[in-house]
Parts: C-alpha cells; structure tokens; sequence
C-alpha cells in the first residue's frame, strides 16, 4: 500500500511551513519540553482518554494511555494524551445518554481543531464507545479504538456473579423476602471485583463488540478481561498499528462502510446483544453516512441465530467467551453472512483477520446446528402504539409473555410509578401490562434506562418473575424480561404512548412482530385532540440544547445539526 510523505501529514501545516504560526507552534512544543525530532515529520497521534476516578468501567485507562503511546513511540509516531468526558453508566445522572453527544461534540471537535493525524480512542462503557466512534468518524482521521475489556467475574457464596444481571436478580430476591440486609452486603462485596465494564453481554460489551466487528479494533480486542495483562499487551499493539494507517491514510471512512454496519448488525443479533446497540448503530452509521433502520436489524435477525450463550439471556461470562474464541472465533461462525472482504485496522480485508479463528468451547460460543435461539436476539415491533417502531429482547424474556393481551396500567413519569407500584389499591396481577411514559428522548429527558419497571413486591412474593412492560424508555443491556423498549415516537412530544389510559387493552405479538392498544380510532382521536404538550425540561443550557436538536429513538438519538450532511472547513487556517 501506498505511503504518504512526510509533508502530506496534516501535522505539517502546523509545524512543517515558514511562516509566523509554524514558528510559534515550533516555539511552544519546546515550552512543553519537547525536541524537535520527537515529533518534526512523524505522525502525531491523538491518544483521547476517557479516564476519570468516578468511573469504574474505566479506571484503569490512565495505565492503558501509556500502554498505546509506547506503542506510538515504538513506531516512530509522537502521541499526545487528551482527556475528554467520561460517562460513567453508574453514577452520571439522570442519564449518561443526555451526554453521549457532547462526547461525540468534543471528540470531533479536539479532532478537528489540534495538529493530529490519527487518533486512538480509549472507552469502553455503554455510552462512550458510540460516543467517540460517533465524532471520530465525522472527522474522518485514521482511527483505532481500545475497549476498556470486562471486569472479572463476580463471586458469592460460590456462585458466579454476572453485574448488573444478577443484582437485578437478587434485589428482587431481597424485595420477595427470600435474602435480607446480610446476604446484600455481601453481594455488594462480590458483584464487582476489578475495573472495566460489565461482564455480561450488556450494552459494553455488545457495542465493543460492534466496534472489533466494524473493523476499528486489532483482532480479539473486546473480550479481553481488563486486568489481564494482554490487556495492555492490547494498547500497545494499537499504538503500534496507527501509526501505519496514518502513513497509509486509511481513514475511518474507508473501515465503517455499508457492509461493515451490515456485520455489526448481525454479530449484535447473533450476540444476544443489548437493545440500546439499535439506538447507537444506527447514530454511528448515520455519521458515516450510511443508512441504517430498524427496517434492517428486524430484516438481519431473520437470517441469524443467537449462538453466544451469555447472560442475561444465558449461562456464561465474558472472560469465559474470550477463552472460547472471543470474537474472532464467534465469526467464524458466521462467516456466511459476513462481508469478509472489507478492510479492517489491522487487515486488508476480514477474511484474512479471521483466517485461523476457532472456538474452544462449543458450549459458550454454540454451533449453528445448536443455538441458544433460532433468529437473532432483538425484535422490533410495529403497530398503532408504535408508529415508528419499538423493539423487545425477547430471548430475554419469559415465552408465555410474547404473545399476550392485558388491561394496561399507566404511569406518568418514573417517580409517580416508584411511589404507587406497591400500593395494593393497584391490585396488579401477572396479566397487566405496565406502562411507562414520558421517558424517551425529550421526556426523560435523555431516555433513562427505566425500561424494567419493577414488579410489585407482592407479586414477587408469589412467585412471579416477569409481565409485560412497555416504555419509551431505555433499559440497561444487563437487564431481563418482557420489556418493550424505545416507543417511537415517544409520549412527550404527542406520540400514541401519550394517549393510553387505565383499563385498555394493549395486544402483544412478538411472532407477529405487532404491538397494538386496542381502541379505536374514533377514540384515539379524542384523545389526541384533548391531549396537551408538557412544558420542555430546559430553560437553558446544554439540556436546552439537547432538548432542541435531540431526533427520536428510530434515528439514533443524535442531535439534527450534527447528523445532518454538510461541509465542515478546514480547521488550520495558517
């Protein structure tokens, strides 16, 4: 493959020329302590790191950073470390969705107005893998992205812990009377053990998975256990290899094509991957300029098994799918349905990135002949309450539930449904739907993930396990059930979620592909004309911001200005 020269860098407009600028920025290199021949006529490479103390998922990036710029060195490049925003799934509220944007925002941005010619990102929690992924490709540098690998295992009472699958498990054991305070505080001991995200096939680890099949990882890199020092091994491999893609000028553009969001579709559904990879596939691709729908992943999971036997909706961890095969033994599964000859980061095309590829344990990563699930493991739904679609992960959920019918029971807002959910006054059985609304994308605001609404605590005493809930909301990819998610459009800006009432019958049918609030139009369209729009969330501010620009569910969430195609001038101007 062809190489660039030096002066073909982009870094050279700002230290390569003759004039004023060239010799100011020359001047302040050597104010931060660097020569010269560190960095004159080498690529610089951007090292954006999305460390922070108060996230767990990440905590050990700081380590990694280092890990990618020796690599950097090594291959003759001159990284520089960035710290962007860290969005931290567990403690950033109301939602770290609110923020994935202005991750995306900055990251594109620092991209586009500082002297790199390539960028390694680092993240690996829910948000920031589309986050950076999503900026970085409307800049279009060579790019590697770095996951932030799973967390061990969790331990308790010798049981292996899968966060947060079993903490959803074992709150409702505490709330059904069958483990009290003791046994909690032991599984707060034991649910967490080590940096990096969930270990589960939770949104991480599906998007990071997503991320090694788009071809933006070196080979085997998402399932890679945080602490295992192949980890690291990892880093330093990708701060080796951009350094050749900025000589080679393989942009993000040329990786995350058509096909390569076709692959990620399908590895997602063959996964059993989380039902947030819908939203955030379909924001990355849209930013490459590809067109992805919900039309696509409904189309795609047809022709795909489940063959990942991971919780929630199976029996393993990820540090056990590693040692399997990881994901280059998982498609090798799939090598049928794949575009095998695009290019990756680390290959000239897929084909030759998975040649040699094998699964160690038939167990874990199952044959096509036995899979967890015959189509792939997300449906998504139409229907009168969901104009523009919603989507359930029904291998996730209890199959008596799929096809159902029951009186609904309305909740306004995610705190009224808190207070009132136990009141037996409600007098809830396993045959009502629940319904949640005003927490989509406006609504939440930032489309929380509230999407498992609680069973009441008397009905978990009975035995009871899973109901039919539906929401315009989000719900975690650790998360299990019967659970109807991403209603479009949602009920805050007028949408049918906005027109359902007490007592109504709403019709189920995942096979059917079909869910339906069984009133008539006459009456639906009283209601709609006696319906009222609430006020915004925001006066000001970012949420003002966000509130404005944010699109619906079906479109990914992005915000309208940044989703939208148009020329962006070039940043150095001399």
């Amino acid at each position: 493959m062809s190489r660039i020269a030096p002066e073909g860098l982009r870094s050279h407009q700002w230290f390569g020329t003759d004039g004023i600028r060239s010799f100011s920025h020359k001047a302040r290199t050597r104010q931060l302590g660097y020569l010269p021949e560190e960095h004159l006529g080498k690529p610089v490479v951007a090292v954006l790191n999305t460390w922070s103390d108060i996230n767990p998922c990440h905590v050990h990036l700081r380590d990694r950073a280092q890990a990618v710029k020796r690599g950097v060195w090594q291959a003759g490049g001159f990284p520089l470390e960035f710290p962007v925003s860290t969005l931290s799934e567990t403690f950033q509220k109301p939602t770290p969705m609110l923020y994935r944007n202005m991750l995306a925002m900055e990251t594109e941005e620092l991209l586009r107005s500082y002297p790199v010619d390539g960028v390694v990102l680092l993240g690996g929690c829910d948000k920031s893998t589309p986050a950076l992924l999503m900026g970085a490709a409307s800049v279009d540098l060579p790019t590697v992205f770095v996951p932030a690998g799973p967390m061990l295992p969790g331990h308790w009472r010798n049981e292996v812990l899968g966060s947060g699958t079993d903490m959803w498990k074992y709150w409702d054991d505490k709330r059904a009377g069958l483990i009290g305070d003791c046994e909690m505080g032991e599984l707060e001991n034991g649910l967490a053990r080590s940096p990096g995200h969930c270990m589960t096939m939770g949104t991480a680890s599906t998007l990071t998975a997503a991320a090694e099949v788009l071809g933006v990882t070196v080979p085997g890199a998402s399932s890679i256990p945080a602490v295992d020092s192949g980890h690291e091994r990892m880093a330093a491999r990708s701060g080796l290899r951009i350094v050749e893609l900025v000589w080679q000028q393989l942009t993000l553009s040329k990786i995350l094509t058509a096909e390569a969001y076709e692959d990620a579709v399908a590895t997602v559904l063959a996964l059993g991957g989380s039902t947030n990879a819908v939203i955030h596939l379909i924001a990355m691709a849209g930013r490459s300029g590809v067109k992805l729908t919900l039309d696509d992943f409904d189309r795609i999971a047809r022709t795909v098994p489940v063959l990942a036997n991971l919780r929630p909706g199976g029996k393993y961890l990820m540090e056990d799918f590693h040692f399997a095969g990881g994901l280059p033994g998982f498609l090798s599964r799939l090598t049928d349905v794949l575009h095998l000859d695009r290019p990756t980061v680390a290959h000239s095309s897929m084909r030759e990135q998975l040649d040699g590829a094998q699964v160690h344990n038939a167990e874990v990563i199952r044959e096509r002949e036995n899979p967890l699930a015959a189509e792939g493991g997300v449906a998504v739904l139409r229907g009168n309450l969901c104009p523009d679609g919603a989507v359930i992960k029904h291998i996730a959920a209890e199959p008596h539930l799929l096809t159902h019918t029951g009186p609904a029971v309305v909740f306004d807002d995610y705190r009224e449904m808190q207070r009132t959910i136990n009141d037996p006054a409600l007098a809830l059985t396993p045959d009502h739907v629940l319904v949640l609304r005003n927490a989509g994308p406006q609504g939440g605001p930032g489309m929380p993930e509230y999407g498992m609404l609680p069973i009441p605590d008397y009905l978990l005493k009975q035995g009871v396990r899973d109901m039919v809930r539906i929401s315009d909301a989000r719900m975690s990819g650790t998360s299990y059930g019967a659970c109807v998610l991403h209603v479009a459009p949602e009920s805050f800006v007028g949408g049918p979620l906005a027109l359902v009432r007490t007592g109504d019958l709403i019709t189920l049918d995942v096979p059917g592909r079909t869910l339906r609030l069984e009133v008539d139009e006459e009456e639906l369209d009283a209601r709609r004309a006696a319906w009222t729009a609430p006020p915004p969330r925001y006066g000001r501010g970012y949420g003002a911001l966000y509130q404005d620009q944010i699109t619906q569910a079906d479109t990914g969430c992005d915000f309208t200005f940044l989703s939208r195609q148009g020329d962006v001038p070039d940043a150095y101007a001399g």
